[in-house]
C-alpha cells in the first residue's frame, strides 16, 4: 500500500490515504508479532515443558504404580492358596515385599500428584496472561484502526463517498491539442467544438451528437460507460451538475463527463 501510495503520489488525497493504510497495516503486523512472542514466551512454552516433561512422568508413575498393585493382588492370591506352611512362609514374604513396594510407589504418585496443584496454579497464570495479551493486542488494533478512521475522515468529502450529490468530473490525464482549442474545426465534413463550449448544451434544447474522446467506466448504475471514438447522443437535464450531461447509446442511458466529449455539430 506504501509503494501504491508512493507511486500515486503523497500530495493526493488518495496516494496519502494508502500510505496512511500501509503505516496502520505495518503498525498491526508489529502488534501481531509481539502477540506471538509474548504467548510463546508466557503461554505455550511452559505448557509444552509440563506436557513433555512433568506430565509423562506423571504418567509413567501412574502406570507403576498399577503394575504393583497387579503384583500385590497376585502375591495375596498366592497367599490365600498356600496350604503347606513352607509355601504359605514363603508366600507371606513375597506378600510383605510386594505391599512395601506398591506403599512406596503409591507415595511417588501421591506426591507427584500433589505437585500438580502447584502446576495447575502457574498454568493458570499464564493462561490469564495470555488473555491480557490477547486484549492488549486487540485493543491496539482498535485505536489504529480508530486514528486511522479519522485521519481518513479529515480528507474532502468527495474523496470519501460516491453519493455526493454533486458529482466529481473525471479528468483525462492526457488532453489533445485540439480540445484547448476554441476554434472551430472540420472533420470529415463534421463541424468539431472544443469540450469547453459544451456546456452550451446546458442552455439549448434538444439533444446533440458528440464524440467520445476516451474510455471511461461507469462509478455506478446512474452513469454510462463510454469507447473511445465512438458517436452518442447527449442532452441537458434539468437540475444535473454542470460538468454532465446525459447519455445515450441505443437503449442505454446514463450520465456522462463533458470533458470526455466533443461536440458534433
Amino acid at each position: 500500500m506504501i509503494d501504491a501510495g508512493t507511486e500515486f503520489g503523497p500530495g493526493t488525497a488518495y496516494g496519502n490515504a494508502l500510505i496512511k493504510c500501509g503505516e496502520t497495516q505495518k503498525r498491526i503486523g508489529t502488534a501481531d508479532r509481539e502477540l506471538i512472542q509474548t504467548s510463546a514466551l508466557n503461554f505455550l512454552t511452559p505448557l509444552r515443558n509440563f506436557i513433555e516433561g512433568d506430565y509423562k512422568t506423571i504418567a509413567k508413575e501412574r502406570k507403576l504404580l498399577q503394575n504393583k498393585r497387579l503384583d500385590l493382588d497376585a502375591a495375596k492370591t498366592r497367599l490365600k492358596k498356600a496350604k503347606a506352611a513352607e509355601t504359605r512362609n514363603s508366600s507371606e514374604q513375597e506378600l510383605r515385599i510386594t505391599q512395601s513396594e506398591f506403599d512406596r510407589q503409591a507415595e511417588i504418585t501421591r506426591l507427584l500428584l500433589e505437585g500438580i496443584s502447584s502446576t495447575h496454579a502457574h498454568h493458570l497464570r499464564c493462561l490469564n496472561d495470555f488473555v491480557e495479551a490477547q486484549m492488549t493486542y486487540y485493543a491496539q488494533c482498535y485505536q489504529y484502526m480508530l486514528d486511522l478512521q479519522k485521519q481518513l475522515g479529515s480528507f474532502p468529502s468527495n474523496y470519501l463517498s460516491n453519493n455526493n450529490q454533486t458529482s466529481v468530473t473525471p479528468v483525462p490525464s492526457v488532453l489533445p491539442n485540439a480540445i484547448g482549442s476554441s476554434a472551430m474545426a472540420s472533420t470529415s465534413g463534421l463541424v468539431i467544438t472544443s469540450p469547453s463550449n459544451l456546456s452550451d448544451l446546458k442552455e439549448c434544447s434538444g439533444s446533440r451528437k458528440a464524440r467520445v474522446l476516451y474510455d471511461y467506466d461507469a462509478a455506478n448504475s446512474t452513469e454510462l460507460s463510454l469507447l473511445a471514438d465512438e458517436v452518442i447522443t447527449v442532452f441537458s437535464v434539468v437540475g444535473m451538475d454542470s460538468d454532465w450531461l446525459m447519455g445515450e447509446r441505443g437503449n442505454q442511458k446514463g450520465k456522462v463527463p463533458i470533458t470526455y466529449l466533443e461536440l458534433l455539430n
